[in-house]
């Protein structure tokens, strides 16, 4: 799938504002600070459609992208940020919450992790969540570019002992070094062509 259109369409704070239609939608969600815009960015082949914020957990809000005028990117807010009170965290999570179990056109959830870590609590509390919920999931490893062959392979399995997954739910990916873009947007070109 080449990405020949792809633009900015809305970000809302609301619940009650979120879309609602029959576009199909692939969010990305992940901890602060792992690398969604730029992934969003290194996707469809901009760098400043999705904006990363220079505070780790500042982006508060869902963002929608219309792509290619077939369907869309949600980018979700990013959990685990620090720097909030309790409450706060529990409005995010809320709207969070909302889109994932509420949104008609969701396809699929791209759950991002680095790499080199090993997946947190957070982290196996959103898989569980999607996993109770029937909410189709893909784990995107990033940063792997950081990684040696022989590592990446390891830590693949990590990750997937971890989450209780299989390894093919996992794609290594790398903004930087374009890793794993063909085969983030071939899934997306037969998840789009199924529906």
């Amino acid at each position: 799938m080449i990405i020949k259109k792809a633009v900015y369409k809305t970000s809302v704070v609301e619940k009650g504002k979120l879309l609602q239609d029959d576009i199909p939608e692939f969010a990305f969600v992940g901890r602060s600070n792992v690398g969604k815009s730029s992934l969003i960015n290194m996707l469809v082949g901009q760098k400043r459609l999705a904006k990363a914020s220079s505070t780790p957990g500042l982006t508060k809000m869902v963002n929608y992208f219309d792509i290619n005028d077939t369907f869309r990117f949600v980018d979700l807010p990013g959990y685990g940020y620090a720097k909030v009170g309790k409450n706060q965290l529990d409005v995010w999570a809320g709207l969070m919450g909302e889109y994932l179990l509420g949104s008609q056109s969701l396809d699929t959830v791209f759950v991002l992790l680095d790499i080199r870590q090993v997946p947190s609590e957070l982290d196996k509390s959103m898989l569980e969540f999607l996993i109770f919920n029937q909410i189709p999931f893909m784990v995107l490893a990033t940063k792997s570019d950081k990684l040696s062959k022989s590592k990446q392979i390891q830590q693949r399995k990590i990750i997937a002992k971890t989450l209780c997954i299989r390894e093919e739910l996992i794609i290594l990916t790398s903004a930087e070094k374009q890793i794993g873009k063909e085969k983030v947007l071939e899934y997306i070109e037969n998840k789009v062509e199924v529906n």
